[in-house]
């Protein structure tokens, strides 16, 4: 299981962390709509003496950087909120689906002796799930922040976005254009161009410096789990080598200890399985009353909403 930032002690709702998720991704996709419309001109066409628009323009907000950031901003903290709501409801479910450990207690077999390769101890090799479980609540937060500020930055500089639509449609606008406004006469039409090269160029280095310095954060993480799951799987390995040349000393006791240790196994059975119930139930009562401890990267955003909230209840 991934970390969380579920505390005992005080924090979000469920039902808070819920609704602000969902205030997340309403303002989301306000500011996105923002940009749905964005073009690089106006026209408008002059007949007698009366102009008429025939383009409206709408060039790009002056806050434009703010408003990605924000936009970012409020994913971010839509993941962290998604991810600890995901987590205490696994968390849930883990227990309830849970079976005593009976792991510490060995059942013996009539011993027969089997092939090293199948006997008992074996560790089997972890996956990068397993690395990503290694990282710290605050690792995994500033992963979550990093990988959706790279995601929606990239979204706007890159191939096919709305910045560089702009940028590849600027050069190609032509000075005038002409409009037939009765057959014979045409009248000329007035091109008004609101952006320039040089304004979108510096925009989309500052968008792309930000986007290189969070893909560098994502890649670190990624590269830290990776290395994680090889050093852990290496040690598997050998743990491994050691089973089997453990093994092979204890066989020559197992006959002598068989029955002892089947009375043994099976009363530590029943007593695990009344322990395993009794404390099945208390961790449901625990994880039913915990809350989200916010990390103070997205305090902010969520200070912001719950004042909203706390509005609409009055």
């Amino acid at each position: 299981m991934k970390k969380n930032s579920l505390t005992a002690n005080k924090g979000l709702s469920l039902s808070q962390a819920q609704s602000i998720s969902n205030l997340c991704n309403q303002r989301a996709i306000e500011i996105a709509a923002k940009f749905n419309t964005v073009n690089n001109y106006s026209k408008s066409v002059t007949v007698g003496k009366k102009t008429h628009q025939t383009v409206k323009g709408k060039k790009l907000p002056e806050n434009t950087v703010v408003l990605i950031k924000e936009k970012a901003s409020l994913h971010a903290c839509q993941a962290f909120l998604m991810e600890n709501i995901k987590a205490k409801e696994l968390m849930l479910a883990e227990v309830k689906r849970g079976n005593p450990d009976f792991s510490v207690v060995v059942m013996p077999d009539k011993p027969n002796f089997p092939k090293l390769s199948l006997l008992d101890g074996f560790l089997t090799e972890v996956t990068e799930t397993w690395g990503w479980e290694q990282l710290s609540a605050t690792e995994l937060n500033e992963f979550l922040e990093a990988e959706a500020f790279a995601a929606h930055i990239g979204q706007f500089i890159h191939k096919d976005s709305i910045l560089n639509g702009l940028r590849r449609e600027l050069p190609e606008i032509p000075a005038i254009e002409w409009m037939t406004i009765k057959e014979g006469e045409k009248s000329p039409v007035e091109i008004t161009v609101h952006h320039t090269a040089e304004e979108l160029l510096v925009l989309h280095e500052e968008l792309a410096a930000l986007h290189r310095q969070y893909e560098q954060r994502v890649n670190y993480f990624k590269a830290k789990v990776k290395n994680l799951t090889t050093e852990e799987n290496a040690r598997i390995a050998k743990h491994n080598a050691d089973v089997q040349i453990d093994a092979a000393k204890k066989n020559n006791d197992a006959q002598a200890a068989y029955e002892t240790a089947y009375n043994e196994a099976t009363q530590k059975i029943k007593v695990i399985q009344t322990e395993f119930e009794k404390e099945r139930q208390e961790k449901i009562k625990n994880i039913a009353a915990m809350r989200i401890s916010v990390d103070n990267r997205f305090q902010e955003t969520i200070d912001l909403f719950l004042k909203q909230i706390s509005a609409e209840q009055e």
